[in-house]
């Protein structure tokens, strides 16, 4: 799914209050987040993360993912999941999501129907979700680094990274002050930063 330009996202879309939006993202030390196939290498896997990143998801109200990430990894846990994807003219009932066009329908009026009440918003990815909420906003953003890994190629976190800009600026531009770094395995290594609205 192409995400629209940011200001096109701004205009329209918002996040209602008692919502938190809370981004997670493993990346490699040149901010890929998959590989040239578009799926997440092995190097990028590390238990550690993932056990943080579990809990995280248990505690939410709802994960918004896209719909690639959503077939390629099945709802086991039965978490509550709205899913963009182009497949639908607005909002409907998917096979253990909901599925949720964000041009027919507006962010508020999607998390009414899949999540009232509010809660925290995860959002696991890919990079158009990333880049859909860089532009509507994160509140919290958790960026583990596999700090010994370079792909060269493949998905970068954000759109528009490059040599000079790194998923870091990004996040600093989009409003967000890093905390410091905590190494969550010392033998990977993979360290996790935590990045909040300023």
């Amino acid at each position: 799914m192409t995400s629209p330009d940011p200001a096109s996202i701004r205009a329209r879309h918002r996040v209602p209050e008692g919502y938190t939006v809370h981004g997670h993202a493993i990346v490699s030390a040149d901010d890929f987040i998959a590989g040239p196939d578009g799926l997440t290498p092995p190097e990028l896997r590390n238990e550690a993360d993932w056990r943080r990143f579990q809990d995280a998801l248990d505690a939410a109200t709802v994960s918004v993912l896209g719909r690639l990430g959503h077939e390629a990894n099945p709802n086991h846990a039965r978490r509550n999941r709205l899913v963009l994807t182009r497949q639908v003219e607005t909002f409907e009932k998917g096979v253990e999501c909901w599925l949720w066009n964000p041009a027919g329908m507006a962010l508020a009026d999607a998390l009414a129907r899949a999540a009232p009440g509010g809660g925290i918003i995860a959002v696991p990815g890919g990079r158009p979700v990333f880049d859909f909420f860089l532009a509507v906003g994160f509140d919290v953003f958790d960026l583990a680094r596999a700090e010994a890994v370079e792909l060269g190629e493949g998905t970068k976190l954000f759109s528009g990274l490059g040599l000079d800009r790194t998923a870091n600026d990004a996040l600093a531009e989009a409003g967000l002050l890093a905390g410091p770094a905590e190494v969550l395995d010392h033998t990977a290594p993979v360290t996790l930063t935590v990045w909040r609205k300023r």
